[in-house]
């Protein structure tokens, strides 16, 4: 009996061990797992304060509020205060904020900086964002709005962003708006959209996207003079998946129409609609606006692009694809100026060679430059330094030379 009395104590104890052990190795565990590392990057240009400051291992307790003051220096401006995480479509995901005071959480590993550009690039602009034009579903869509001061009746271009149709927003081609409006001859809107196959409890379809581009163009047109712009001249650009969207909105904005898009009839319904004009009104407006485009590296045959479309239906993927729709020129002209890099592993020169040679079929005018050197996305501006990099390398000359396009068309 007494051998049995100390065999349980002794299991007893053991058991207590194991959960005194467990528990402090729980307890260590989530001691761990409640900071998180916080990496500052020296600033150029400039600098920014933390508050309070970090600790020197860089370890910040969850849920730490940090307060975050930029200053630029003489000859500068802010650009952003920006903090970068892992994750997301492009393994890392960065968080961009235009005030000289924001307030970050810390709730994960996190990088944080600050951009500062060259004064000249902004200080002759009034810049208004996220301009709401409207929220089809969870996904509030808007845009910005760069606007030379005291601009009156200016042509305006609309920049549309890429991101395989389903990341980014209109801030990334903020570095394009900045060189478009160089001169004084243009207000730049820089438009967003629903991302496709995701964000609503019904998958977005690639033909609400452009619905959505529709939708920026006719709440810009109907604000215009609020931006110093005139609503009947207008040029459409965009990057990558914004070089499909753009193109589409070149050629399909006589498709514009309230029948619905899909058995039979392929209409886009802008997802904004301006008071008391109907979808033919928006069309002729629209149709008779748009001058010019510039899609950079852009898809003009949705045809194999099953991973972003689920709709198998030829009709509807050709009532998406640019290359099939071309006018004649003699009955509505187009001008288009298209570039590529010679690098650009996702975007083949064969493609957008078949679209420009399209394009001169019908007569219309096209101008395609291919960029030596480049890859894909050089008219993109994000917080790392590679980024931005490559935009002052590629997209600052090749922006110059969109820019001169355009003002061949409008000047």
């Amino acid at each position: 009996m007494k051998n049995t009395i100390q065999v349980l104590r002794a299991l007893a104890l053991t058991l207590l061990l194991v959960v005194f052990c467990n528990t402090a190795k729980a307890e260590k565990r989530r001691s761990e797992m409640e900071s998180f590392k916080v990496t500052l990057v020296d600033p150029e240009n400039g600098s920014f304060t933390v508050s309070p400051a970090l600790p020197a291992d860089g370890m910040v307790e969850a849920g730490t509020e940090l307060t975050i003051k930029a200053k630029a220096n003489s000859g500068y401006s802010l650009d952003e205060i920006y903090y970068t995480v892992k994750g997301g479509m492009w393994g890392t995901t960065s968080y961009e904020f235009f005030e000289k005071k924001t307030k970050i959480t810390v709730d994960k590993d996190m990088t944080i900086g600050a951009n500062f550009i060259p004064a000249p690039l902004v200080e002759d602009l009034k810049i208004t964002r996220d301009v709401v034009f409207a929220k089809p579903g969870v996904k509030t869509l808007k845009y910005d709005v760069y606007s030379p001061k005291g601009a009156e009746d200016l042509p305006m271009i609309v920049i549309i962003h890429g991101g395989g149709w389903s990341s980014n927003n209109e801030d990334i081609m903020r570095g394009l708006a900045w060189e478009l409006t160089k001169g004084n001859q243009y207000v730049v809107a820089s438009v967003d959209y629903r991302w496709i196959n995701n964000g609503d409890e019904d998958p977005n379809s690639m033909h609400e996207l452009l619905e959505d581009v529709f939708g920026a163009i006719a709440h810009i047109q109907e604000n215009a003079a609020k931006y110093g712009g005139n609503p009947k001249r207008i040029a459409v650009t965009g990057d990558s998946a914004g070089g499909h969207l753009s193109a589409s909105a070149a050629i399909f904005v006589t498709k514009i129409g309230d029948g619905g898009y899909g058995n039979g009839t392929y209409e886009f319904m802008p997802t904004y609609m301006p008071k008391g004009k109907s979808a033919d009104d928006v069309q002729q407006e629209m149709t008779a606006a748009i001058k010019a485009a510039a899609p950079s590296y852009g898809v003009f045959d949705v045809a194999p692009l099953d991973q972003f479309i689920q709709q198998k239906d030829a009709a509807y993927r050709e009532g998406l694809s640019p290359i099939k729709a071309v006018p004649q020129a003699s009955e509505r002209s187009v001008p288009h100026f298209l570039v590529r890099g010679t690098e650009d592993g996702l975007i083949p020169h064969a493609a957008v060679k078949a679209y420009t040679d399209e394009l001169k079929s019908k007569g219309q005018r096209a101008e395609y430059l291919q960029v030596e050197g480049a890859g894909h996305a050089f008219f993109d501006w994000k917080p790392d330094a590679r980024t931005r990099a490559t935009f002052e390398k590629y997209g600052v000359p090749y922006a110059e030379k969109m820019k001169d396009f355009f003002d061949s068309v409008f000047y």
